[in-house]
């Protein structure tokens, strides 16, 4: 019995130390479990870093001043990659993507458990994997963990999802999964999928278009719609089915986009004004676009008529550049470098900043300075005609001279011969300062270098300094520093002209355009009023226009990056056609294009034939605007009181030649004795031989009539006696004159009036090697 008993108690004693046993391992496994949950919670709650989970390596990326994309680049991996907001993606897109790849996405926390037992039945039933079971946060992670060079297993997907589902909204992990998301060759998001598929952004995609790119990202290559079209439209209509199943669309939508065909085709990204992002490249930084204010619209059409405009010239021209300002703003709305960044020879230099020669383009800024300095007044007579400076001799481009001519006909048909008497009137260093001031960075040399060949364009500009220095005057006198990054600092406006000497300008080169003069100017619709001027620079090298009104200044320059000529640039030829089809195709504006007076100009009361302000002996005169600022200082001294016989007449009183010409300063001869007739007036201003002018050199062409001058001198109303190495060779009067033939050797060449007073100047005369060769050979 005792036996019984302590087998029992044994028993009951091991059970105790089983029971005790267990029950301390419990609480070891429901500490450990406890810790693990804990582990748990605060793995899933640790704050996340959001911005590790959003594209880092993105494209560089100009903007338009409307946000449009201008210009893109390729991200450090050769990828094209633009990060988007949620709002700027198509809703088509966000439905199309959850209904193919996680249809219960708005439900689950980043795993879904359904598609999870539904992917393993699916894969025991089949003996292979059949679908997977990863939500969309799952592949986020998956993408970024590859992007960042690391692997990751399930579990890490699945922990990692269920965190971005605890901290990030569900729009929040689409943008990242739709930035992230490949789409075929090197396209990273739906951005760059959308632009290279369809030409345009994500958030203008339609239902199919949509469809497509969601079809995409499970097997980018193997449905890609370049090479497999068939596959990428199966796959479309897939999708479309599941948006039909999910409720996104209706039958109607359904059957309208299976109706449509891919449309996919490679598009280019958008590469304008690609000078322009070479230059501001190294500012642009990965996922912070740079707004530019060039408008892509109009960049755009100035690229298409430029490129087809030097294709219309022919094969002596290659090459183009313009640009195109809002006048007000000073900000750049077009830039184009050159007519085809590929497409002609020496397509990558930047022709906006290359230093060209201007030709005639830099006369408005002469007279305007000479009105400005109260040195002309825009109804002054100038004088055109021939005019012998002995190593210079100043030409009309077209070698016709008309005579006197007011300054506002002398500026708009540009004629050379009056330019330089106005250059010698102010002075080249007056001239040459103010270039400067007004931004023209290229004149290098000394004032001396240029000389009076200054205002004919002898030396080098740049086409975007020359558009600027054209919108100082456009917008009356302002200078500002051409804008083309917005909310860039470019420096302070500065006035250099009064706006009323800007509103003369204006007046003076206020003209139809060619194309447009023969319409109909009493049209409903009539063209809004412009202002242009061009130059050729010597040679045919360069063809430039600038076309302008209050609302926009446009500058065209046209020519070969090698400075070869061509009979085909000239001004009014070449560049002018296209910088009058670039303004015309500007848009409108709600201002007047044409500034208001504004008191700014004043009347005034002028000779009729000097126009100048009248002195007591003028007869005709005529009533003109002046700007405000002017002094009327410079009075007509073109005519003047003689006595004769008869008594006292009025008389006309003017320089022989364009040299020294100022009708506001003609010498008033002194009347004593004979003084008061044209002989005492030459004695006054003193007899001067002015062709040839002393000095002079010569080149005998061997033309007929080539080598043959005609001699003349300051003062041609009285006969003049002229001597040639001490000959007579005959007299010259106001209706007579004498010529010379030039032969080789150093001459002398004398004049003399009535009076008896004379003048002489020395000359050369060169024979070229080639005539004398040929000379040679004729004996």
């Amino acid at each position: 019995m005792n036996m019984y008993r302590n087998y029992i108690c044994r028993i009951l004693q091991g059970w105790n130390a089983i029971r005790e046993s267990v029950g301390a391992h419990r609480r070891i496994l429901l500490l450990i479990c406890g810790l693990l949950v804990l582990f748990g919670v605060v793995c899933l709650s640790w704050p996340l870093d959001e911005d590790y989970y959003r594209v880092s390596n993105v494209s560089q990326e100009l903007r338009d001043r409307n946000g449009n994309l201008l210009y893109c680049y390729l991200n450090k991996n050769d990828s094209w990659c633009f990060e988007r907001g949620i709002e700027e993606i198509s809703p088509r897109l966000i439905q199309a993507t959850v209904s193919v790849e996680d249809q219960r996405f708005y439900s689950h926390w980043g795993v879904d458990p359904f598609a999870i037992v539904r992917a393993l039945i699916q894969d025991i039933v089949h003996f292979r994997i059949v679908s997977g079971a990863s939500t969309i946060p799952m592949q986020v992670v998956k993408m970024v963990c590859a992007a960042h060079g690391r692997s990751c297993n399930k579990v890490y997907q699945a922990v990692e999802a269920i965190r971005l589902s605890l901290h990030c909204s569900k729009d929040t992990i689409l943008e990242m999964y739709l930035n992230f998301a490949p789409y075929g060759g090197n396209l990273i998001g739906c951005e760059a999928a959308a632009r290279r598929y369809f030409g345009k952004p994500a958030r203008e995609l339609t239902t199919a278009e949509a469809a497509l790119l969601a079809a995409l990202p499970k097997a980018p290559g193997y449905f890609s719609p370049l090479n497999h079209q068939s596959r990428a439209l199966a796959r479309r209509n897939y999708v479309l089915d599941r948006m039909y199943e999910e409720k996104f669309i209706d039958r109607k939508d359904l059957l309208v986009a299976k109706k449509q065909p891919l449309n996919a085709r490679y598009c280019e990204f958008p590469q304008r004004s690609p000078h322009l992002a070479m230059w501001v490249r190294d500012t642009v930084r990965p996922g912070s676009p740079v707004a530019v204010t060039l408008d892509g619209t109009i960049q755009e059409k100035c690229e298409g008529i430029l490129s087809h405009g030097v294709r219309n010239l022919g094969n002596g021209v290659e090459n183009a550049a313009v640009m195109v300002v809002d006048v007000r703003t000073a900000e750049v709305l077009a830039r184009v470098g050159s007519a085809g960044f590929y497409d002609v020879p020496g397509g990558q230099v930047d022709l906006c900043r290359a230093p060209r020669s201007p030709g005639s383009a830099l006369k408005p800024f002469l007279y305007a300075l000479a009105m400005e300095r109260n040195n002309l007044y825009a109804s002054e007579t100038l004088m055109d005609d021939t005019w012998d400076l002995g190593l210079y001799r100043p030409e009309n481009f077209n070698r016709y001279y008309n005579g006197t001519i007011s300054a506002g006909y002398a500026l708009r048909k540009s004629l050379n011969v009056p330019a330089v008497s106005l250059l010698q009137r102010i002075g080249i260093d007056s001239y040459y300062r103010h270039l400067k001031d007004i931004g023209f960075t290229t004149l290098k040399r000394s004032a001396d270098h240029y000389g009076l060949g200054l205002t004919l364009g002898n030396c080098e500009v740049k086409l975007e300094e020359a558009v600027a220095a054209y919108c100082t005057i456009a917008n009356l006198g302002v200078y500002r520093p051409l804008r083309t990054i917005r909310d860039s600092d470019v420096g302070a406006e500065r006035r250099i002209y009064s706006p009323g000497t800007c509103m003369m300008i204006y007046q003076m080169l206020e003209q139809p355009l060619p194309s447009e003069l023969d319409r109909d100017m009493n049209a409903v619709h009539s063209p809004t009023r412009v202002c242009w001027k061009t130059g050729t620079s010597w040679g045919l090298r360069d063809a430039w226009a600038f076309v302008w009104n209050a609302h926009y200044v446009v500058g065209v320059w046209v020519g070969n990056n090698d400075a070869r000529s061509s009979e085909l640039l000239v001004g009014a030829r070449a560049a002018l056609p296209l910088a009058g089809k670039i303004f015309r195709s500007l848009p409108g504006k709600a201002t007047s294009e044409w500034p208001e007076a504004g008191g700014e100009l004043r009347e005034a009361l002028v000779c009729a034939t000097s126009g100048l302000p009248t002195s007591q002996w003028c007869k005709d005169t005529r009533t003109v605007y002046l700007p405000r600022t002017q002094y009327l200082c410079r009075t007509c001294r073109m005519h003047q009181p003689v006595a004769g016989r008869e008594g006292v007449k009025i008389v006309e009183k003017r320089p022989a030649s364009p040299r020294n010409w100022d009708l506001a300063a003609v010498a008033i001869p002194v009347r004593s004795g004979s003084s008061g007739s044209a002989a005492g007036y030459a004695r006054q201003i003193g007899l001067e031989i002015l062709e040839p002018s002393d000095g002079a050199e010569y080149v005998l062409t061997g033309e007929p009539d080539g080598d043959r001058i005609r001699i003349r001198a300051s003062v041609e109303d009285n006969p003049l006696h002229w001597y040639l190495d001490d000959k007579y060779i005959g007299d010259s009067g106001q209706n007579t004159g004498v010529f010379i033939d030039l032969e080789a050797g150093a001459h002398r060449l004398t004049c003399m009036s009535m009076e008896g007073e004379t003048d002489t100047v020395e000359y050369n005369v060169h024979v070229p090697d080639a005539l004398l060769a040929a000379a040679r050979r004729d004996r």
